[in-house]
């Protein structure tokens, strides 16, 4: 497809109407960054801090605010670490730095390099004058505070549908088993229209006539982000709602001026939840240990009745002519078994002294005393025997004897030539030495 110009669309050289060449986004952002930084020198800026984001790297990412408008600016990593004023949401601050463009994104941003504490922030100052105001009229008075109920049936909920709040309240009031009614009633509760969308829903709850009790609130977040709950008509209407009201407004550590005024405070919403739930979850446990109690008691006294009732049986048996006449069997069989075991205890008795007696006589029987000589004997003769020349000779020795029949006993004695006799175990031989 061709333009005007006859160039077609996407050409790297299309030109304009007047005949000028079309800039890329980045030479044209180039451009613009140029003139910014060249043309706007360092200044002194007063401003709100808002939208506060430290990360890890150490830069600070953060707005500067007032009423008509608002400049991003970033504190880098090395300018933050010399920096003496710590940053909050809604601190106002006069901050010194210059211009830049981040080509990336296309957004200009101011590059702090010093930051000084200009006081209390305009939304911190607008809080404090109105919470002083409506505490002067007595609007946050305690005597003016309706009791919470210890156990609501039916409790309606004022906050966004889709928030985290809402979900973490629901899944703290499932967990702990409560019973009652939980009424979600939606409205807005961050930007504009928030608060008349909350003081609309507080109308709403009085005129449904069902609620035991109200609780408006949300997550947490920024002064900014929390700023509906922080406005006159809102507050007003929470102080002269005739349903007792918790808020439970962002974090433990914010406030607002609904938590003044509102007849309980809670630190976030899934505390609210914990404290609604908070005496049924008690009467559960008192109820549980009251059941284990009443149940110990009455085990006990059933188990009492039942040996009662086994003791009584046991004696009314005992008591019949059946009972009587077994138990005088039992009598004759206990006599029987004790005149078996004298019995066999005599006879036993009777076999032991024989048993003595027979070992006493064999003790002193000659037959005894000749068994004992024989052995004596039989290991004599076995010695006799151990001792004798021939059982050597049986054993593979020789006896040397000389001519004149007397024993060699030393090589010494022999001479060459000499006529001996080697006496073995079957007879004698004649040698002669050499």
């Amino acid at each position: 497809m061709k333009t005007r110009g006859g160039g077609l669309v996407g050409e790297p050289e299309a030109v304009g109407g007047d005949g000028a060449r079309a800039v890329s986004v980045s030479e044209f952002t180039r451009r613009v960054k140029q003139l910014l930084e060249g043309g706007l020198q360092p200044t002194w800026i007063r401003g709100e801090v808002s939208n506060l984001r430290a990360q890890a790297s150490g830069h600070v990412y953060f707005s500067l605010k007032d009423a008509g408008a608002q400049l991003s600016a970033v504190l880098f990593r090395g300018d933050a670490l010399r920096q003496t004023v710590k940053l909050r949401d809604g601190l106002q601050v006069i901050v010194y730095g210059e211009v830049s463009v981040y080509e990336a994104r296309g957004q200009y941003q101011l590059i702090v390099r010093v930051v000084v504490d200009d006081g209390v922030g305009r939304l911190q100052r607008e809080f404090e004058a109105l919470k002083a105001r409506l505490a002067a009229e007595g609007l946050f008075a305690a005597e003016r505070k309706k009791p919470i109920p210890a156990m609501p049936r039916t409790v309606g909920f004022i906050t966004s549908p889709t928030g985290a709040a809402v979900q973490d309240f629901a899944r703290i009031i499932m967990r702990r088993g409560w019973r009652g009614r939980i009424v979600v009633l939606p409205a807005k509760v961050q930007g504009e229209g928030a608060a008349a969308d909350l003081v609309a829903m507080l109308g709403l709850a009085a005129e449904m006539g069902i609620f035991d009790l109200l609780v408006i609130g949300r997550g947490g977040g920024s002064l900014e982000d929390l700023w509906a709950f922080n406005e006159e008509p809102l507050v007003r209407a929470v102080a002269a709602c005739g349903i007792p009201t918790i808020s439970a407004v962002g974090h433990e550590i914010d406030f607002t001026l609904c938590d003044f005024a509102a007849d309980l405070r809670a630190e976030t919403p899934s505390a609210a939840a914990e404290l609604i739930t908070s005496e049924f979850v008690g009467c559960v446990e008192r109820v549980r240990a009251a059941d284990e109690v009443m149940g110990g008691i009455v085990g006990t006294a059933l188990q009492r009745a039942a040996a009662a009732l086994d003791h009584a049986r046991s004696r009314l048996r005992l008591l019949t002519p059946a009972a009587q006449i077994g138990q005088g069997f039992q009598r004759v069989d206990e006599l029987n078994n004790r005149l078996a075991a004298a019995l066999r205890h005599a006879v036993q008795l009777r076999r032991q002294e024989y048993g003595e007696a027979r070992a006493r006589l064999a003790q002193v029987s000659p037959e005894t005393r000749v068994q004992l000589a024989s052995h004596q004997l039989l290991s004599l003769w076995k010695r006799l025997q151990a001792a004798s020349p021939v059982s050597v000779l049986n054993r593979g020795f020789v006896l040397m004897r000389d001519e004149a029949g007397r024993p060699v006993t030393r090589r010494a004695a022999v001479t060459p030539g000499q006529a001996l006799a080697a006496e073995f175990a079957d007879g004698t031989a004649r040698v002669r030495a050499e």
